[in-house]
């Protein structure tokens, strides 16, 4: 998946944007995330790995802990391509599944 799909998802879901915003006070590790939600351990993992494959949260181990903390830079480049949607166009991406087949037209 795009780099830029796995942000805007990351993004769509409420504890994961809860989630953004507690790290926006400061860096804490695991169990002090999931101190602050009504949800298991194991889904704040769950959540914190998404967040992580969009680049949105870096994990950095400090003794037997992993200390996670807000990435900003992809912030700023999904702000920027948000602000320039309007006026740059974007070449269409093809559907998924769909590849070229040598045909010409839908009949082929």
């Amino acid at each position: 998946m795009e780099i830029r799909s796995l942000v805007f998802k990351a993004l769509a879901d409420p504890t994961r944007r809860a989630i953004l915003d507690r790290l926006r006070e400061g860096d804490l590790n695991a169990g002090d995330l999931a101190a602050g939600f009504d949800i298991g351990k194991a889904s704040i993992s769950h959540h914190l790995n998404l967040l992580k494959q969009a680049g949105l949260v870096k994990a950095r181990r400090q003794g037997q802990q992993q200390i996670y903390t807000l990435h900003t830079t992809v912030f700023q480049e999904a702000l920027q391509w948000l602000m320039n949607f309007p006026t740059q166009p974007t070449p269409p991406t093809p559907p998924k599944g769909s590849e070229k087949s040598g045909r010409n037209g839908p009949l082929g």
